[in-house]
């Protein structure tokens, strides 16, 4: 451990990290902005789900191995291997020529910020004692309640087309902006973070990386995106979506079990298996994994509700949950800062899961009807429980292991907390479809989406029987734009029967979206139900937690130690 550094040293260290991670943070939200431009320039609405799945895939195959790796290489190398590679990864990403470049390259920037992940929470425990630990790990989660809105804002602003420095900037930028930022946090932790290895000789254990590799990318595919990502092999063999994913489940299954039986085996085994021996352990990584499926369900579809009940953009979607992103941060922080200080940490799992269950079954309420105010409140409420539970979740788990064990053990918790919030969005995603494709004819008949139905640019969207085709047709740039086509046909038309034909269709626009928006109300409380019952088991696992105790300030300390 490297308690003895100067406060300054790990400060520097600590800014380094945070800045890295804040990238990787990032990415992961500023993307989403620069999607649409990002299809529509190389004309490949097709491979939209590959451009997000290539990086979800490498990151999560990434996050365990790369834990399992800087225990054994040392955090310094293995985490500013993770920057290069995530630098890189950014400048090719936005210097691509097709989109087959592109997701290639966000593949390999998945691989970085896989790294990034893996390393960023476990130095914290390499640099702070167990007790110390609370107030950074609340900081680092301060960190991506930020992203999550300065994310969706930035890659707006930056897709729109600004001028800076002579240069006008495109969705390219949102990938450019990562390398500068990368390269001082790569030449600041070069310089001033210590090696941060184990003496012992290292073995790397390849079978299990690779069957890991397997099941989780298989994993992931089976459950994000597999109709479009197969679309040509279920058209060219007729197998049925529900086929293919039975084959790759258990393609899983085999992988998972063959995995299992090599890490009994193996020397320094990728993920032990007598880490699940360990009760807490176990607990901590159900309730990270019931937490992401959460947590990715509120800013996701609350984001969605803004857009289609309020009419907001984009952009104006991502500044209205600001009231969450402030509660995340206040609390992160807060109760970060209260653990240092008293050294416990269940009293703020049981505060922060009990609060974050109670706002979400508050959030089933919402209505095309409720005011923005209402919905505001919920948030501020959420965005307080959840920032107490975020942090602490990262501080549980390292305190129940050893200091060469750290970084599998941080890995772990993040790897499980990611593969809820793929599993939750894809479980969601289908809840939405399923709930909005019950109202799907009484919507597809109403007479504006048949006007509109043969329209050049709807037909790019997909199929007017599509429930999320209909759901993207409520979003108030495809309005307007729908809008703007529909009035250069109205000029052309008597001026007299202008005015009544222009009434007329914002009549039939206005009642589909009422059709629309009460579909989705309703699908989306029904999402937050369950939301809201993963968050209450968790809340129920953290209760049987056994406390551990937090040591205070010691060279000698061990974490774990009671």
């Amino acid at each position: 451990m490297h308690h003895h550094l100067s406060l300054k040293r790990k400060l520097i260290i600590m800014i380094s990290v945070m800045a890295s991670l804040f990238l990787v943070a990032l990415d992961q939200t500023i993307i989403a902005t620069a999607l649409g431009k990002i299809v529509e320039e190389f004309n490949a609405f097709s491979s939209l789900s590959w451009i997000v799945t290539a990086y979800l895939i490498t990151t999560t195959i990434t996050v365990p191995i790369a834990g399992k790796l800087s225990d054994l290489y040392g955090r310094r190398r293995i985490l500013l291997i993770g920057v290069a590679v995530f630098v890189a990864g950014s400048l090719l990403s936005g210097i691509s020529g097709s989109v087959n470049e592109l997701i290639m390259w966000r593949a390999l920037q998945g691989i970085g910020g896989g790294i990034i992940t893996a390393n960023a929470f476990t130095i914290v425990g390499d640099l702070f004692a167990a007790r110390e630990r609370g107030r950074w790990q609340g900081l680092i989660g301060a960190v991506f309640g930020l992203a999550s809105v300065v994310g969706p804002l930035l890659g707006g602003w930056l897709t729109d087309g600004q001028h800076l420095f002579g240069l006008t900037t495109d969705w390219r930028w949102t990938f450019y902006i990562n390398v500068p930022i990368g390269i001082v946090a790569f030449v600041l932790i070069s310089i001033y973070c210590p090696p941060l290895r184990r003496a012992a000789k290292a073995v790397i254990d390849y079978l299990g990386a690779a069957l890991l590799s397997v099941s989780l990318a298989v994993l992931i595919i089976s459950v994000d995106n597999t109709e479009t990502i197969f679309a040509g092999f279920l058209e060219a063999t007729g197998l049925s979506v529900v086929g293919l994913r039975a084959i790759l489940f258990s393609i899983v299954a085999i992988a998972a079990a063959a995995f299992i039986y090599v890490e009994h085996k193996a020397k320094e085994p990728i993920l032990p298996m007598r880490f699940f021996k360990n009760a807490n352990f176990v607990k901590i990584i159900i309730i990270a994994m019931l937490f992401g499926s959460a947590f990715m369900g509120s800013i996701l579809y609350l984001t969605q509700f803004n857009q289609q009940v309020f009419g907001a953009s984009p952009t104006d979607s991502g500044l209205m949950l600001l009231p969450m992103v402030g509660g995340i941060m206040l609390s992160s922080i807060g109760a970060g800062q209260l653990i240092s200080r008293i050294g416990r940490y269940k009293i703020f799992m049981q505060v922060g899961f009990a609060v974050a269950t109670v706002a979400m079954i508050f959030l089933s309420t919402l209505t095309p009807e409720s005011t923005y105010l209402y919905e505001a409140i919920i948030m501020v409420v959420l965005g307080l429980g959840m920032g107490v539970a975020m942090p602490v979740l990262n501080l549980a788990v390292q305190n129940e292991f050893e200091q060469h064990e750290l970084g599998i053990a941080t890995s772990s918790n993040q790897l499980f907390r990611s593969l809820g919030s793929t599993i939750g969005t894809a479980v969601f995603g289908a809840m939405l479809t399923a709930g909005i494709l019950t109202n799907v004819n009484e919507i597809r008949d109403t007479a504006y989406v048949q006007s509109i139905s043969q329209n050049a640019e709807v037909s790019k969207i997909g199929a007017v029987t599509d429930p999320n085709t209909l759901l993207t047709l409520n979003m108030p740039d495809i309005k307007n734009a729908i809008t703007t086509s529909a009035d250069k046909q109205f000029d052309a038309l008597p001026e007299p029967m202008q005015t009544q034909a222009r009434n007329e269709f914002t009549a039939q626009q206005d009642e589909f979206g009422s059709k629309v928006t009460h579909a989705f109300s309703e699908s989306l409380r029904t999402i937050f139900i369950v939301a809201s019952v993963l968050i209450g088991t968790a809340t129920i696992l953290v209760f049987t937690i056994k406390e551990r105790k937090l040591n205070a300030a010691s060279p000698e300390a061990t974490p774990g130690e009671a």
